[in-house]
This record gives C-alpha cells, structure tokens and sequence, in this order.
C-alpha cells in the first residue's frame, strides 16, 4: 500500500525516534509498503518517520541511482536500529533533495566515508564501511530517525532563501506525484 509522506512542519519529522523490538508487530507488511511508497515517489531512501512512524528504520535503494555498468556499487537494504559510529573523511558537496520537502533541492556538505552499526528485517546485526553516493544516501536517511531533514545543513544564505518555499510546504500549498500530509 502506497502511503502518504509527512510533508515538512510535521513534529514527528524534527523528533528523535525510538528504537524496535525484535517482533515488531507488522514490521514485513509495513517495509513492504515503505518499498511500495519510495519507488511510487521516485525516491532513493525513506524513513519510518517520513510516513508517520516515530521508529528507527529506513531503507536505502542506491542501485538505482547508479551510472548504467555501475549498478553492482548500488545497495538495496533496510536499516533497523542504526547507530553511526564514524563520519569521516573530506567534506563533498551534492545536491540532495527530500520526499518530505518536494521541489527542493539544494547542495549539502557531507563527509565521504561512514561506519555504521544497524539490523537488517531479520534482526542479523551488521557493521558496514560506506562511501560516495552510499554514503550520502545513509547519512540523509540517518538524519531522519535523529530528527534531522537536509535544510538544516545548509549555509545560512542558501536556508533564508528558501524560507518562503518551506513556508508554502508546511501550509500545504505544494503539490508532488506523491500523496503528502501536512501539519493542518
């Protein structure tokens, strides 16, 4: 079932979320339906809290996003429970864009490598070195189950400009391909 994303002004995108249990009830029918709602969205990444769930989940499709050859570099994958353990190396720059803030898109600074601790749907505990676009899309995802969207990143300039499209977001005077749900 496709769901509708939490549009940006919702509280429950600015809030930390709460970690699962093993027999998280639903948890099959609800990743499935995640799925179903980021490739409806054309997205790369969607966390439990861009649909209205306050959990630490989200799942990553990079694969997509891969140069034609380079599919291979892609990863297709859920993440329970994550903690990053290590951000490092040089900051890089790359336009980054949101399914809980449509028609925006600005250039987000980011370090290239990360080391991260996380569950799979099955519960297999997993630490994993990511880099590049992997990287990225781990990071932006991460940020949401912290309470954390990408506009918060940007430079102080770029952020005052876009106040007004943000504003009209959080009014719900915005459309997408998407079903949204505003605050009001």
């Amino acid at each position: 079932m496709i769901l509708p994303v939490y549009a940006y002004g919702q509280p429950i995108l600015k809030k930390k979320a709460e970690k699962i249990v093993k027999d998280y009830q639903g948890l099959d029918a609800l990743l499935e339906d995640m799925w179903e709602t980021m490739y409806y969205a054309s997205g790369v990444g969607l966390a439990a809290p861009q649909i209205g769930q306050s959990i630490r989940l989200f799942l990553v499709d990079t694969i997509q996003a891969m140069d034609e050859g380079e599919e291979d570099e892609g990863i297709k994958k859920v993440f329970i429970n994550a903690e990053m353990l290590e951000e490092e190396g040089d900051l890089w720059s790359y336009e980054e864009g949101c399914l809980s803030i449509p028609h925006i898109r600005a250039d987000v600074e980011r370090q290239k490598r990360i080391k991260i601790k996380y569950y799979d749907e099955s519960f297999n505990k997993f630490i994993e070195e990511y880099e590049g676009i992997n990287a990225r899309v781990i990071q932006h995802e991460y940020d949401h189950i912290e309470g954390k969207l990408f506009t918060e990143k940007l430079k102080p300039l770029k952020k005052k400009m876009l106040n007004r499209k943000l504003e009209q977001i959080r009014k719900g005077k915005v459309k997408a391909d998407y079903r949204l749900r505003f605050l009001n």
